[in-house]
């Protein structure tokens, strides 16, 4: 299926926060909202339950779980008992009830910046301490084993700093809050990596929560491996928190699932406040399980698309701003960009906006570790991609072009 991006005169007209943050001469490429047109199975189911003004409460014993296994089943080879899956309203409340039900107050949770920003307080809402161990850049030639490859045997470029997690985890660390694939590097972390991290985990009695939202959008060149699928050990000691949002554009409708693989873990759900799952909305538990059922041929066309626009922006990037860091994801439609090599200060996304009309995220969001960086958005049309690159190169000619002024 040929998935493609509607027109900016379309899109203007949607009222989401992507497209009522900013003016009209600004191009939009920050929150993590795709430009595609929704998938017609999930218009359809919705259109229905409007039709049939099914506009209640969400139940909490429903399909999801049924939905969720097999999706997993066909995608990545994962058995999922669905009655080991629970819904949820969104990734980030479940991250914070379930840390809140592992930790004492105080306790450390690991990180690995550059990392979503909302984990650093996401892991303070819940109680906790953030404890950082970034990941390791490799350089193509440091990685010489297959598991840290992506499919075409190109080097992944990052890796768990394992030999840091471990004093971590020694030093009293209850939680790691893993993120699979990195989000913002569109990393699926390695087998090799997950297997020693789910070791570790299991010799310092840590609990890893695997928030996997970004995993639907692997690319054809990547290689995504569900933590809890890793190991024996995982299931003891694992919880995975996804959802529908990321890879089907849905995140306005509020639905995520928890799963688990053994009574100990799933104990711990079953722990949660009652309003964990009942804060879950209906139209997305209804736009979920069609997503997950019957939104394949979609993604797949979404993830040709996304794929195009990654190399079209190395292209890009190459011809029109050579000095720029960037190494290709290998899932979502995130681009992580080093723009040090401009002289934009530590956070460029305030140059790129005033200068260059092109709204990013801010790279020290994501930690210390993302000062001179920005995080990008190319889950558009190829034209707004190359319009943006565009209009950054012209803002570092304009730049270097201007006259030094005379003290």
């Amino acid at each position: 299926m040929d998935v493609t991006a509607e027109p900016l005169s379309l899109l203007r007209e949607r009222t989401s926060m992507k497209w009522r943050t900013y003016p009209d001469d600004v191009l939009p490429l920050f929150v993590a909202e795709m430009d595609f047109p929704l998938a017609e199975p999930i218009a359809r189911s919705l259109h229905d339950a409007i039709n049939r003004s099914d506009t209640g409460y969400a139940p909490p014993i429903n399909g999801m779980g049924e939905a969720f296994a097999g999706f997993a089943e066909r995608r990545w080879g994962w058995q999922v008992d669905p009655a080991q899956v629970t819904s949820t309203t969104d990734v980030s409340v479940a991250i914070v009830e379930t840390i809140r039900r592992l930790i004492t107050p105080g306790d450390g949770v690991v990180i690995n910046p550059p990392i979503y920003p909302p984990f650093f307080e996401l892991v303070r809402e819940a109680g906790a301490t953030v404890i950082e161990v970034p990941l390791v850049h490799l350089p193509p030639e440091a990685t010489n084993n297959t598991e840290a490859t992506d499919a075409t045997g190109a080097s992944a470029g990052w890796a768990i700093d394992l030999e840091a997690l471990e004093q971590a985890f020694a030093a009293g660390a209850r939680v790691y809050l893993l993120c699979n694939p990195h989000n913002p590097l569109g990393h699926p972390h390695s087998v090799q990596d997950l297997t020693a991290v789910a070791e570790l985990a299991t010799r310092y009695n840590v609990t890893v929560i695997s928030d996997e939202v970004h995993a639907p959008l692997t690319h054809s060149d990547g290689a995504f491996t569900p933590y809890l699928s890793v190991s024996p050990e995982t299931a003891e000691t694992a919880i995975c928190i996804t959802s529908a949002s990321k890879a089907w554009n849905l995140a306005g409708l509020k639905c995520a699932v928890m799963v688990t693989a053994s009574e100990r873990m799933r104990a711990v759900i079953e722990s949660l406040p009652m309003e964990v799952p009942w804060r879950m909305s209906q139209f997305g538990l209804i736009a979920g399980i069609a997503a997950f059922t019957e939104g394949e041929e979609w993604l797949d066309g979404v993830i040709a698309s996304v794929e195009g626009n990654r190399h079209l922006l190395a292209e890009l990037l190459d011809v029109q701003l050579p000095g720029v860091g960037f190494t290709q994801p290998r899932a979502s439609y995130l681009a992580w960009l080093d723009l040090g090599a401009l002289g934009w200060g530590d956070d460029p996304s305030v140059v790129a906006l005033e200068r260059a009309k092109v709204a990013v995220i801010a790279g020290p969001d994501f930690g210390r570790e993302g000062r001179g960086f920005v995080r990008l958005n190319f889950g558009c049309a190829p034209d707004v991609l190359s319009e943006a690159i565009s209009r950054l190169a012209a803002a570092v000619s304009s730049h270097r072009s201007k006259p030094e002024s005379a003290d």
